[in-house]
């Protein structure tokens, strides 16, 4: 089953790109089947019925049915192999 991977930041150009790389070459090495969508904060409510796991390096205020990672950890470095065993937990979960 292929899993659908939001990767959200404030514009969806900047910080998001480099966690969409990371996440991707993620499923890659762990034979993951996902689809990776890079997008803005404000996108992500057009997606909250089709999606498996929100990886976002900003705040997210609202509440959705699918779980929320926070990937700063890829910006600083800080709690980074954490951060993704947490993102890789949450997709392989219903695998």
């Amino acid at each position: 089953m292929k899993k659908r991977i939001l990767v959200a930041c404030g514009t969806g150009i900047a910080t998001s790109t480099v966690v969409n790389d990371a996440i991707e070459s993620m499923c890659k090495e762990n034979n993951i089947n996902a689809e990776v969508i890079q997008c803005k904060i404000s996108d992500i409510p057009s997606y909250k019925d089709t999606t498996d796991l929100l990886v976002t390096t900003t705040i997210v205020k609202e509440d959705y049915p699918f779980p929320i990672v926070n990937a700063r950890a890829f910006l600083t470095g800080i709690g980074l192999e954490d951060t993704k065993q947490e993102i890789l937990d949450e997709l392989q979960k219903n695998r």
